[in-house]
């Protein structure tokens, strides 16, 4: 997926179209948290998204990107991200991380949460709150003066210290007029390496966090990542802009966890 290779900064204008981008995304994924349970296809959940963008103003930003089949990836068990929704039932005790986007007055909105369907393992459950741990990790070093690798080091830690792999090969990225933009944010790096942040930089950091090795591999269909072991792996994902003291997170989960609250 192809990348610019200067970052662009934003406006405060031009922060506001990417909140509202990144607001439907978590919209839409607190509507499909609302159906996420055993005997539902991911295919359906990539129709309801599809309907539910549609219907609030947006447009899909994954639909035909680079070819990409589909309006969500919906990345079930040892999926690492970039799965294509088929017409398989989900089952009791699998995970399914649902990355999405929308594109909305001409800036993109990215973010993904990974979902359990029914009732999972203490052992999944944790993979997924580490996960989420280590997005929060890398969101607190997303502040202006720090670099890059603060934001790759702070997941990668929190990640390792419980016995986790950290995928390589993906990585997070800038966010705007286009679905990925520079920099590059990996997951693993080293703390005062990379460029520096400045105030206006919108990315996207999202952790891929594999219950085994950090090993993956690609399917014959060219776009899903599977871990090698065969191993859960989990997903968490925000489009964040980075302020002076603080970075202020432009997506949401809180509509995604009361959803959940209520099914």
């Amino acid at each position: 997926m192809g990348r610019d290779n200067k970052p662009v900064y934003k406006t405060e204008e031009e922060i506001e179209l990417v909140r509202e981008s990144s607001l439907l995304v978590g919209k839409t994924l607190a509507e499909m948290a609302k159906s996420i349970r055993p005997g539902v296809t991911t295919l359906e959940l990539d129709k309801l998204a599809e309907s539910f963008i549609r219907d609030n103003g947006g447009v899909p930003g994954f639909l035909r990107y680079n070819g990409f089949p589909n309006s969500i990836c919906a990345s079930v068990n040892s999926t690492v991200v970039h799965g294509i929704p088929t017409d398989v039932p989900l089952k009791e005790g699998d995970i399914v991380s649902v990355d999405c986007g929308v594109l909305m007055n001409g800036f993109f909105g990215d973010s993904a949460y990974t979902f359990e369907v029914g009732e999972v393992s203490p052992e999944i459950k944790k993979l997924i709150d580490v996960t989420k741990s280590c997005l929060e990790k890398g969101i607190e070093q997303a502040v202006a003066g720090k670099r890059v690798g603060d934001i790759s080091y702070a997941v990668q830690e929190e990640a390792e210290r419980h016995g986790y792999g950290v995928v390589r090969e993906l990585v997070g990225h800038g966010v705007g007029r286009n679905l990925h933009e520079a920099p590059e944010v990996p997951n693993f790096g080293k703390r005062g390496n990379g460029p520096v942040l400045m105030p206006g930089l919108v990315i996207a950091i999202e952790p891929m966090i594999n219950m085994g090795k950090r090993n993956v591999k690609q399917h014959s269909d060219g776009w899903t990542i599977i871990t090698a072991d065969g191993l859960p792996s989990a997903h968490f994902e925000h489009t964040i802009v980075v302020r002076k003291d603080r970075a202020e997170v432009l997506s949401t989960f809180e509509l995604i966890e009361q959803a959940l609250s209520l099914v």
